[in-house]
């Protein structure tokens, strides 16, 4: 398993440091953690776009990813240290990357810069 792959199984097992982990269990950002996460997500959809079937794990990842993120960090009590347009590009993204990796493309206008979050 390759390193992207590796990254997000860990992810999606809300292994320990993960960035899902904290963000559900302590109510913490981490902003590397978030970087290492969407930096994996994307390397993964970009190999997979001309994929026809997906793994399920995959699958089931991107999806709670991109609903529950919102969900948790959207609570009023949720601590945002950040200023608030930072949080929505994050919540933005992970959804672009949801959307791309179910339809094996993404949005964007290539070529396509995804900037730093």
């Amino acid at each position: 398993m390759d390193h992207a792959l590796k990254t997000l199984r860990h992810e999606f097992d809300s292994e320990p440091g993960s960035f899902l982990l904290q963000l559900r269990c302590d109510l913490f950002w981490d902003r590397d953690a978030f970087s290492r996460l969407e930096k994996a997500m994307r390397a993964v959809c970009e190999r997979l776009q001309e994929a026809e079937e997906l793994p399920r794990w995959l699958a089931e990842g991107y999806y709670a990813v991109a609903t529950e993120v919102p969900a948790w960090t959207g609570h009023p009590n949720f601590p945002r240290p950040e200023p608030e347009d930072y949080y929505t590009a994050c919540t933005e993204r992970l959804t672009d990357l949801a959307d791309w990796f179910f339809r094996g493309f993404h949005v964007y206008m290539e070529p396509h810069t995804w900037p730093e979050l």
